[in-house]
């Protein structure tokens, strides 16, 4: 058994949230500088440069990339083998969250009650943690800051299991088209297939902390993000909803087994900004 400080699980959620905020994952950013060169059209043109521009100034002067700062995503695969001491697991994790936006200058986004009274928690806290249990005695940690431009237009169909990846494949360019502008695009498209009305949608969040150069490990789900990808960046919607040939940059699918009658299917939609960063205990 290894037994490790909650003050070293908030150390490390605060630096991984720190860097998130501030350097955009290299594969995306150099995604971000390649649509600059491919567009033509000088509104797309002027969007895709603003987009790089911005990229820079986070770099040169180690501020946020973009003023929401998110809503704390985290996912944890916790060795069994792993004894947490001097704390408690979760508030650790959501003191690094508070020392992270605090420290950072990152604007706090969270409110306390989401329905009546709206008040804001001042530290961003608390964060939403997705947590499984694996072997070994190490955590692994990916911070995902996720701003609600984008995830306010992202979606979850019951499919009937009779359908193929047709329906899918129409299902997400119906909602990237439906949200247009509103998502910052170009995007990132996270899917999840399967699993319950709830899990689903994890595992579309989850979708969105991997690589945009990284395809699904199964071919069929690796051909049916470049298919989707494509149909994407045929719709038109282009660089801030202005036309253009680049409505995303990357779509990732992550899938799980489901019920005989079901087939969930969840499409959660990132900004160009899909940030994201992962470390080890």
């Amino acid at each position: 058994m290894r037994e490790i400080q909650a003050k070293t699980i908030t150390e490390k959620v605060k630096e991984l949230f720190l860097q998130a905020n501030i350097h955009l994952p290299a594969d995306t950013a150099e995604r971000i500088r390649l649509a600059s060169c491919a567009e033509t059209a000088p509104a797309a043109q002027a969007a895709m440069k603003t987009a790089c521009d911005n990229l820079e100034a986070a770099e040169r002067l180690n501020m946020a990339i973009c003023q929401d700062t998110g809503m704390a995503v985290v996912f944890c695969e916790l060795g069994q083998d792993a004894h947490i001491v001097g704390g408690s697991y979760e508030d650790a994790i959501n003191e690094g969250v508070r020392q992270a936006y605090l420290e950072g200058y990152f604007r706090c986004s969270v409110v306390g009650d989401p329905l009546f009274e709206r008040k804001n928690t001042a530290d961003n806290t608390p964060a939403v943690i997705h947590t499984r249990i694996v072997e070994g005695d190490r955590i692994k940690i990916i911070a995902e800051p996720k701003g609600f431009g984008s995830e306010n237009m992202s979606a979850v169909r019951m499919f009937n299991p009779t359908i193929d990846e047709n329906a899918i494949i129409d299902f997400v360019c119906e909602r990237v088209k439906q949200a247009g502008g509103n998502p910052c695009p170009p995007v990132v498209v996270g899917i999840g297939i399967g699993g319950t009305f709830d899990y689903c949608a994890v595992l579309a969040k989850k979708a969105l902390a991997r690589s945009v150069s990284e395809r699904n490990a199964d071919p069929r789900y690796a051909a049916l993000e470049e298919k989707i990808l494509q149909r994407l960046n045929e719709l038109g919607v282009g660089p801030q909803g202005f036309g253009g040939r680049t409505t995303a940059l990357g779509v990732n699918i992550e899938y799980f087994p489901t019920h005989i009658a079901g087939l969930p299917v969840a499409v959660n939609i990132n900004c160009h900004v899909a940030r994201h960063a992962e470390g080890e205990i």
